[in-house]
């Protein structure tokens, strides 16, 4: 029986399909496609901060690096429970007993900002803690659904509009739309691996100021409109 019911869904679909595609090619009408691209800010950060013995070879522990970092976090408003996040702990205790070196800790953290300003005062106050092991993980839009779907339209006007001009030289007037066809919204660069974090961000350091600019997020939508012809 329900070997049946699938048979006959199957059925009334490819029906369904070939009865569109029959009427489509038996109306007048104009295929266009249209693209609407609209580049945004991130409104989300998200840092991933290493600290590590190593980097300072062994002179400032851990714990005093955590101190450091706690205390620019909380200079620049950063709620510390909410926005930071410890992500791993490890230490080389194990070479110690095969090379008979010293044990150093590491932890690496994950921090989410919301403002490139403020970032870039972070990355200044960490610079100056010596904890320069800070590296970008990605960027995200917080309204990107919505962003998405008015995009959508403004690319369905786009292609009314150039349906309109097409026609101008024959004098023929453009119909209704009889086929909308939403083909893809693609946005990037939403996320970048974590060894690409160098090359995502860009920072120069001055006497005043860390200037920290992060590459816009690009949304892009298609579509393709099928208009009759009157």
């Amino acid at each position: 029986m329900k070997v049946f019911k699938i048979i006959i869904i199957c059925f009334f679909i490819t029906h369904f399909s070939i009865a569109q595609n029959f009427e489509l090619s038996h109306t007048p009408h104009l295929q266009t496609k249209a693209t609407y691209t609209q580049e945004v800010y991130a409104d989300k950060i998200t840092l991933s901060i290493t600290l590590s013995e190593a980097d300072t070879n062994g002179k400032i522990s851990v714990e005093e690096l955590e101190n450091r970092m706690e205390k620019v976090l909380s200079k620049n408003g950063i709620d510390l429970k909410k926005q930071l996040v410890l992500t791993n702990m490890a230490s080389n205790f194990r070479d110690y007993f095969l090379k008979k070196t010293d044990v150093q800790k590491i932890k690496t953290y994950e921090l989410v900002l919301f403002d490139a300003l403020v970032a870039g005062s972070v990355f200044k106050g960490l610079e100056k803690e010596d904890i320069s092991n800070v590296r970008l993980l990605k960027t995200e839009y917080s309204k990107l659904e919505e962003l998405k779907i008015e995009l959508k339209g403004k690319a369905v006007e786009k292609a009314k509009r150039q349906a309109e001009e097409m026609l101008k030289p024959l004098e023929q007037e453009l119909g209704s739309a009889i086929f909308i066809s939403d083909l893809q919204t693609q946005t990037y660069p939403m996320m970048r691996s974590a060894n690409m974090g160098a090359n995502v961000l860009q920072a120069s350091m001055n006497d005043s100021a860390l200037d920290v600019n992060f590459d816009k997020i690009k949304v892009e939508a298609t579509v393709t409109v099928y208009f009759s012809l009157n």
